[in-house]
């Protein structure tokens, strides 16, 4: 695809944002008012979701998923009714990836569903950000927190690359890194099913050349992507590109032994996942033409 292909896609993809708000709102909206949630006197659950907040998120979300990333999503219908845990591949820099993730348990699921993403722990420190994911279904993702929705029958969905996977270079791409341990614990604990989900796309939209850690470690930051854009271009050097995301959802998996069980043996399962999510990320990579078609 030529530079001004790409110029063309990013074009029409930025004009497809515009139109349609209304319809998208209102299905939004008629979407949302089908989720089941246990609200107080004030419209919060006892996560600190709220319907309402959820909406006005959503619909950019969704134009973005739509209009830009231009989401094919397939698989939905394999996940089952009741708690699961949505464990997918992460990259991009910018978690884009969960947020189409979202969208599409909303937009595609039957019925639509919350999407309780679990986030890093230092996004707990940063204010307004901590009560965004709260408001938006999400929470830090602390182990009790998990259980709780677990045992409320909710989608829970963790990405256990972490930061490791979503601000590794280019070089890398689509190579799965460490998954942490502790998704597999939950899902023994609760005795819940796991849905793998690979994301094909998220590696193209912002191409990582370098992770200045040492910087990273002086501000604070758990990772500094350095890409084509960013930070040469400010804040505006993480707008990705409008790549088009092939989205899976795979066969549901269970498995059976202890919560505390020794490392090498839940390392064994999680392998498991892990191995079903590359086959899935290798399955979507053949199959598009581009990384924007």
């Amino acid at each position: 695809m030529s530079l001004l292909d790409v110029i063309s896609t990013a074009y029409g993809s930025v004009s497809g944002l515009t139109t349609g708000w209304k319809e998208l709102s209102a299905e939004i909206d008629a979407k949302v008012e089908r989720i089941p949630a246990e609200l107080n006197e004030y419209g919060y659950d006892p996560w600190g979701f709220s319907p309402a907040a959820f909406k006005s998120f959503l619909l950019p979300a969704a134009a973005l998923y739509r209009h830009y990333f231009r989401c094919v999503t397939t698989g939905l219908e394999k996940l089952p009714e009741g708690r699961v845990l949505v464990i997918g591949n992460h990259a991009g820099q910018v978690a884009f990836d969960g947020l189409m993730v979202t969208a599409a348990l909303v937009l595609e699921a039957e019925p639509p569903r919350v999407a309780r993403g679990m986030g890093e722990y230092w996004l707990g420190a940063l204010p307004w950000l901590s009560e965004l994911i709260e408001r938006t279904g999400s929470a830090v993702g602390t182990p009790q927190t998990c259980v709780d929705l677990l045992e409320h029958g909710e989608a829970v969905m963790a990405f256990p690359e972490g930061v490791r996977g979503m601000n590794k270079v280019y070089a890398d791409a689509y190579e799965l890194m460490e998954f942490g341990l502790g998704f597999m614990r939950l899902a023994l604990a609760t005795d819940t099913p796991i849905v793998p989900v690979s994301i094909v796309g998220s590696e193209e939209q912002q191409p990582g050349l370098a992770n200045l850690e040492g910087l990273a470690s002086m501000l604070g930051m758990p990772s500094f992507p350095v890409t084509l854009t960013f930070p040469w271009l400010g804040p505006f050097g993480l707008w990705p590109l409008p790549v088009r995301y092939h989205i899976e959802f795979g066969d549901s998996m269970r498995f059976s032994g202890s919560a505390d069980d020794e490392d090498d043996v839940i390392e064994a399962k999680v392998e498991q996942v892990k191995a079903a999510i590359k086959r899935q990320l290798d399955r979507g990579r053949a199959r598009r033409k581009s990384i924007f078609l």
